[in-house]
């Protein structure tokens, strides 16, 4: 079958070497899967009350875009790299009341990748995810892994996630090859039923590890009346001993069939109040 590596090396390429991006020219025999749908430096959009099945690859990816609705979906596909809504260096999104079923992250945000990202340097900002249901995907609410320009302002409130494949319900991914800054994150009132890793997962670690010269920082998260009944792992946080996750924040809340301790490397300061797991106060 055709496959698209050769081509997905040769993109990586071009934007490490700052070939400019009309030269980037790839098409017949490197068989680059696209999204379904992308706007880009687009502002005043709405995508409202539609059903969206089997993506090449993300499903709805707006760049550099400004003032989204994104309201009533349903979006379902087990494709790879079978992304939900991926808001790429954008402000002022919301999204409400939308279903996904996805092979990869439901929703996740970005701001470019490596080089490229770095060169654009736009955040995404502003951004409210509420009133969403999340079944089997990589990640319910995503931030990376393509965060070179980094992410603030993201909240999460009122969403339901529920998946024996659902692999994580909030999680941050990137490394020092990627970067960025990823500030102020609030999520509120998330009921989850089954997850099969983290309910929280913050990896420095993500595919490249610790290799390059970009260090990310990861700073205000606050969790607030999160309950679920079954996973992994409550929290599991991999940071750099150079850049810690600072102000960790979890109130009101209760992990209940947590198999495992929470892993927490490099996190400070990180505080609970009134937060249960297997039914036992964590201080």
């Amino acid at each position: 079958m055709p496959e698209q590596s050769n081509g997905r090396i040769k993109l990586f390429d071009f934007g490490e070497n700052n070939i400019p991006v009309e030269k980037r020219i790839l098409g017949e025999g490197f068989y680059l899967r696209p999204n379904f749908i992308q706007f880009y430096n687009c502002k005043n959009i709405l995508v409202e009350g539609i059903t969206i099945k089997d993506s090449p690859m993300w499903f709805i990816n707006p760049v550099l875009c400004s003032d989204i609705i994104f309201k009533d979906l349903k979006i379902e596909g087990m494709g790879p790299n079978n992304d939900g809504i991926d808001p790429e260096s954008c402000e002022n999104v919301l999204i409400d009341n939308c279903y996904f079923n996805n092979g990869d992250d439901c929703i996740a945000i970005k701001s470019g990748r490596n080089n490229d990202g770095r060169r654009v340097n736009v955040p995404s900002r502003n951004i409210i995810i509420k009133n969403c249901k999340m079944k089997n995907g990589h990640g319910g609410v995503v931030i990376g892994s393509e965060i070179s320009g980094g992410a603030n302002n993201i909240y999460v409130k009122d969403c339901e996630m529920d998946s024996p494949e659902l692999e994580r319900a909030i999680r941050i991914k990137t490394n020092s090859i990627r970067g960025g800054k990823i500030e102020n994150l609030f999520v509120r009132n998330l009921t989850i039923g089954e997850v099969k890793e983290a309910i929280l997962k913050i990896d420095f670690y993500y595919e490249e590890g610790d290799a390059g010269n970009f260090t990310p920082q990861v700073e205000n998260i606050i969790l607030e009346n999160v309950k679920s009944s079954k996973s992994n792992f409550a929290l599991w946080i991999k940071a750099y001993e150079r850049s810690k996750v600072k102000n960790l924040k979890i109130y009101n809340s209760e992990f209940e069939n947590v198999l495992n301790e929470n892993l927490l490397e490099n996190v400070e300061p990180i505080s609970f109040n009134n937060v249960r797991i297997n039914n036992k106060i964590i201080n």
